[in-house]
């Protein structure tokens, strides 16, 4: 069976995965960009963006597993929009007409509205069903390739939870955040179902990556 894949996934050192008051202008709140400073600097990014330049090493070397193999992803409501996106027929996401996925993408929302069809082979479709359920279409529609769960918090937590994450590559950035929304909560001993490893970086965040074990340790 192909995989369900979270990549590029940061976190705080108190485990927040975004910060409080979300909005338009400010997509992560009061965390602003600091969680995703590690990424912005690598060599991926700087392709991703069009721009010349960026940074190799442990960071870029992670980042760029972000595509390869991915043939669908699942995001969250959060992720798509800010509050009250579902309430403006015209927002279709952060990213502008052509969208980083490429793929089909499932947005879970308890607001669905019709499929928005973007440049570059994305297009969004919205579901009101349960992380198996999306899960199981997004397989479908993905085909031999895997799935990429793209957060945020909540779906990814909601995943973890439901036993439905076979690979989870999440970056620990050197800040304390206080508040916001927490990734761990509720998922305690969490980590005797996944072999996990660490990898440091000069830039000061460490690689945490959770690869679901053969057997899971009692």
């Amino acid at each position: 069976m192909t995989l369900a894949r979270v990549h590029n996934f940061s976190i705080s050192l108190d485990g927040f995965g975004t910060g409080e008051g979300q909005s338009r202008e400010t997509p992560f709140g009061h965390a602003g960009e600091r969680l995703h400073e590690w990424m912005f600097a690598t060599g991926f990014w700087h392709s991703m963006t069009g721009r010349p330049g960026g940074t190799g090493g442990v960071d870029d070397a992670f980042a760029r597993q972000h595509g390869p193999g991915i043939g669908a992803e699942i995001m969250g409501s959060g992720k798509f929009g800010p509050p009250g996106w579902h309430e403006d027929p015209e927002w279709k996401g952060w990213w502008g007409p052509n969208p980083p996925f490429h793929t089909p993408t499932f947005v879970l929302t308890r607001h669905p509205r019709p499929s928005i069809e973007m440049e570059g082979g994305t297009t969004f479709h919205f579901l009101d069903t349960s992380p198996a359920e999306a899960l199981e279409t997004a397989r479908e529609a993905a085909g031999d390739l895997d799935v990429r769960i793209g957060g945020g918090v909540t779906l990814l937590r909601d995943f973890l939870a439901a036993g439905l994450i076979d690979h989870m590559h999440l970056v620990v950035a050197p800040i304390l955040l206080g508040r916001g929304e927490r990734l761990w909560d509720g998922l305690e001993n969490l980590e005797q179902s996944y072999d996990i490893e660490a990898t440091p970086s000069p830039s000061g965040v460490t690689h945490l990556t959770f690869t679901r074990a053969t057997v899971e340790r009692g």
